[in-house]
């Protein structure tokens, strides 16, 4: 064999060793407006992004960015994530009022009884009637609802005419509708607000759930506490979700990863994660000697507040969307969720 038969041989063999070709890395960027050490981030996405990080073996890093860090302001969230500001972004969809008008039935007054049971419905119908019209411009991972709306005051509110006149913080559009049938003055601000607007006296209570409220020391804040038995006063809509582009980019096998953590059963366990969240949330105000009052026959605040599913159907119409077929999909499935 002379010389450069023996080179070559030498030659095809290093190609055979050759190293394999790095594995495709990815760093994603989450962006949402809570504290990292709030309820959410900490029990939810850093939870769901430390799965896709490990399943992926490392391919995949999400950097996580709480309180608003790359700029920008709550409502601003989801046009981030369209705009490729963020890769993925977490948000409460009512910050942008009447933009995403389907979900709005989840926030019904009195309409929701379980956050998981629920969160299995909005996840179900977003699929059949939301990801091709008012999500189609991103890639949704999750959607989901929180525990029962509680209102926290200043002062004691144990009937429907302690509302009146009382300058009330509401989430969205449909939270402060409610507070308008109440005879409250709905000030509408995201949750980031609510310290200051409480200690500065921009508003006498807010309405949030029980889970929310050790991150804002609003038990420190307001001394009285009121909750309603059976449906939930009111609750919100959230989305988990993803620049289209951002998704589209990863290879196939990290896109499984992703869609593997996940959908409706991510979905409905981040509803019940956040409504088992209440309750160490309010064994605190309990230990600080704080008023809680449980309004048993919540029948009144019902009456007060029907005419506001009259008005939402009426809108609905107007947009061209069946809104009492959208009550009654969401009230089967979940009567449903769990049978």
């Amino acid at each position: 064999m002379n010389r450069r038969t023996i080179l070559g041989v030498i030659a095809a063999a290093g190609l055979c060793f050759a190293p394999p070709v790095q594995a495709q890395d990815v760093t994603l960027n989450l962006h949402q407006f809570l504290p990292a050490q709030a309820n959410v981030p900490k029990l939810i996405l850093d939870v769901w992004a430390d799965a896709i990080e490990a399943d992926s073996d490392g391919r995949i890093q999400i950097n996580r960015f709480p309180s608003m860090q790359l700029g920008g302001v709550p409502p601003e969230l989801m046009d981030q994530a369209i705009d490729g500001v963020a890769d993925i972004i977490w948000t409460v969809v009512g910050y942008t009022p009447g933009r995403f008008p389907r979900t709005e039935v989840f926030e019904l007054p009195f309409f929701v009884s379980d956050a998981a049971a629920a969160s299995s419905a909005y996840w179900q119908m977003y699929e059949r009637h939301m990801r091709d019209t008012e999500f189609r411009d991103v890639h949704v991972l999750g959607t989901w609802v929180h525990g029962p709306g509680v209102i926290h005051s200043q002062d004691p509110i144990t009937a429907p005419e302690d509302m009146t006149g009382v300058k009330a913080r509401g989430a969205s559009r449909m939270v402060n509708q409610l507070l308008g049938e109440l005879g409250a003055t709905p000030v509408g601000m995201p949750v980031p607000a609510i310290p200051e607007a409480l200690s500065k006296g921009v508003v006498d209570a807010v309405t949030i759930p029980w889970e929310v409220t050790g991150g804002l020391k609003v038990p420190e804040l307001v001394s009285n506490h009121t909750e309603f038995e059976g449906n939930m006063l009111y609750t919100l809509t959230f989305v988990l979700a993803m620049n289209p582009d951002s998704y589209a980019a990863l290879p196939d096998d990290l896109k499984a990863v992703v869609d593997a953590n996940s959908g409706l059963e991510f979905s409905v366990n981040a509803g019940r994660i956040q409504q088992d969240a209440d309750a160490p949330a309010r064994a605190v105000a309990v230990a600080r000697g704080n008023t809680i009052t449980t309004i048993t026959d919540p029948s009144d605040l019902v009456a007060k507040t029907a005419p506001i599913y009259t008005a939402w159907i009426a809108e609905m119409e107007a947009k061209g969307i069946d809104g009492q077929a959208l009550i009654d999909e969401a009230k089967a499935l979940m009567a449903a969720h769990g049978n």
